[in-house]
């Protein structure tokens, strides 16, 4: 899946950044983007299959998808490197996601949290394998999805805030503020990542899984 995903990329970048990507972004047509929401939406859906099909409960099921989804990103990017050499290094930036707006962040970001979502899978589900009770508590998934949250507003932000300048949400969205917005983009380049917000919630992750493996029990005991 990471392969299928690059080679879509490979073509897309073929199309919208014939001499290599970079910021700032190409537009695509509106139909073009719409599919591609629909290209992102299945590939969760086939990640979260993964889930479904290996997990033998709930909480499996979830982290098994995490394992899928975090092997499948690292391996999107291995990929990458091997067809078209890109990205230069960790800290080059990319365009991740689209829905509901564009998710940018440097590569390592999206990397970390892969290999964050996979040890927490091995960890959990290996502990469940091993005759262990895992019951993750409420302040557990506070952490962990508080931490995500943080994660995924660093992602956000940056096209968040373009929209914001641009006035179309206070003014209704008029045709001269929609203009207004893709002019913006069409000079938009990414700055500073903002690696202290994204280390808190790497943290507050670590520390609800942490809390996890030290309440786990050994059933019977």
């Amino acid at each position: 899946m990471g392969f299928l995903e690059a080679i879509v990329v490979v073509y897309l970048r073929m199309i919208y950044y014939p001499e290599g990507f970079d910021f700032p972004l190409a537009l695509m047509p509106p139909e073009v983007l719409s599919i591609e929401w629909v290209r992102e939406i299945a590939t969760l859906v086939m990640l979260a299959g993964v889930g479904i099909i290996a997990g033998r409960n709930n909480l499996q099921r979830l982290f098994y998808a995490l394992f899928a989804f975090g092997v499948w990103d690292i391996f999107y990017y291995v990929a990458l490197r091997i067809f078209l050499a890109w990205p230069a290094s960790l800290f080059t930036w990319d365009l991740l996601f689209l829905i509901p707006i564009p998710w940018l962040g440097p590569v390592l970001a999206p990397v970390i949290c892969s290999v964050t979502m996979i040890i927490m899978a091995v960890v959990i589900i290996g502990k469940q394998e091993r005759g262990y009770i895992v019951r993750p508590s409420p302040a557990d998934w506070i952490l962990i999805y508080g931490g995500a949250a943080i994660i995924l507003f660093t992602f956000l932000i940056d096209y968040s805030m373009l929209i914001i300048h641009s006035g179309i949400l206070s003014s209704g969205g008029t045709p001269a503020d929609a203009d207004k917005l893709l002019s913006i983009i069409n000079q938009y380049i990414p700055g500073r990542y903002k690696w202290l917000l994204f280390i808190a919630g790497e943290l507050l992750i670590i520390a609800g899984t942490v809390r996890i493996i030290i309440n786990t029990k050994r059933k019977g005991s």
